[in-house]
């Protein structure tokens, strides 16, 4: 894991009012992709409101890349549709990051930033990130793009691996 200094860690809860595919739903996962890496969520059969609970990781190299999600209807006979998909903009976790906070100083459940929707994220509504049991996590729902509608709803945390830290 040459280069890598930490791990980011993506819980995908769920996907909100997605798109059907197939003749009345759809059968949604998710490709999470971060550079060259790409990892996926189970399938969910016969549904636009799936719940995955699902934990994906993916490895950091470069504290700007985002990490880009696109969700798809699997198919048996014929390539995956698209059901959209979304970046995640990571800067306003790594600004919270480079604050240095430590438990001794930090009550559990303190938020630390707000980051509000814009045209430069995939934002659907308000996010929060905050101090949880001596890390920082990110809850979001992020609006898919290139399709009609849907959400997804996914935490982010990023774990610093042992004997590294981010000079940024």
């Amino acid at each position: 894991m040459e280069g890598v200094v930490g791990l980011w860690k993506l819980r995908v809860k769920r996907g909100i009012n997605l798109v059907a595919r197939d003749t009345k739903s759809s059968d949604p996962y998710i490709v999470a992709t971060l550079d060259d890496q790409k990892t996926k969520t189970k399938v969910s059969k016969g549904n636009c409101n799936p719940v995955w609970n699902d934990e994906l990781t993916l490895a950091m190299r470069d504290p700007e890349a985002p990490i880009h999600i696109a969700v798809y209807d699997k198919d048996t006979f014929s390539n995956d549709d698209s059901m959209g998909e979304a970046e995640i903009d990571i800067k306003p976790y790594i600004e919270c990051l480079r604050m240095g906070l430590s438990a001794n100083n930090v009550p559990n459940g303190t938020e630390l930033k707000r980051v509000h929707p814009t045209e430069h994220n995939c934002l659907a509504n308000e996010s929060s990130i905050f101090w949880e049991n001596g890390k920082i996590v990110q809850d979001m729902n992020l609006k898919l793009r290139g399709v009609e509608r849907g959400m997804v709803e996914i935490q982010i945390e990023l774990v610093i691996l042992p004997g590294h830290n981010l000079d940024i």
